[in-house]
């Protein structure tokens, strides 16, 4: 909008200019419009150039052009998130959720952590695995831990979910 502005004064400025020498007279009326013809391409070309150097727009987008150019795609969550805060949502409104499929991922995770930064394999060195996780965590991911005896009681709560992942990201 200022670049328009800009270049509309500078026109007006030449236009005055032309008039003025016009009416004055001094040269001859084709000396005088070849010059006023002269000053408009050096003012387009002035323009032109730095539209070219900065990159702006000349006038705002058309609603048919922002509809061409369609909209940015929000970022998608990744997939394996949105599936793992469904598995905790459902792992602590459901024990039989929590059991069938909450505990054995976070099992998992425990064993590669436990092996990936101590060389502790959850199954074969219960003790070691039990030391390093603490009795909060291991009475959750122990390997022969029993399954629940009321499937449809709920889950885990939040906060103690939270507090084992936050076990598993220390190991």
């Amino acid at each position: 909008m200022r670049e328009r502005g800009r270049v509309a004064g500078s026109v007006v400025c030449a236009t005055f200019a032309l008039v003025v020498l016009l009416g004055t007279g001094p040269i001859s009326t084709g000396k005088i419009l070849a010059g006023y013809l002269l000053v408009l391409a050096a003012i387009a070309l002035a323009a032109l150039m730095r539209h070219a150097r900065t990159g702006s727009e000349w006038e705002e987008a058309s609603r048919f052009d922002e509809a061409l150019r369609g909209r940015v795609a929000a970022p998608a969550r990744p997939p394996e998130l949105a599936r793992m805060e469904r598995e905790i949502t459902l792992g602590s409104s459901s024990a039989a959720h929590l059991d069938m499929r909450l505990l054995p991922i976070l099992r998992e995770a425990a064993a590669a952590r436990l092996a990936a930064h101590h060389n502790v394999e959850l199954a074969r060195r219960p003790e070691a695995a039990r030391r390093l996780l603490g009795e909060d965590a291991w009475e959750l991911l122990r390997p022969d831990r029993p399954e629940s005896d009321d499937m449809s009681a709920s889950g885990l709560p939040l906060r103690r979910i939270r507090e084992v992942v936050e076990t598993l990201e220390r190991l």
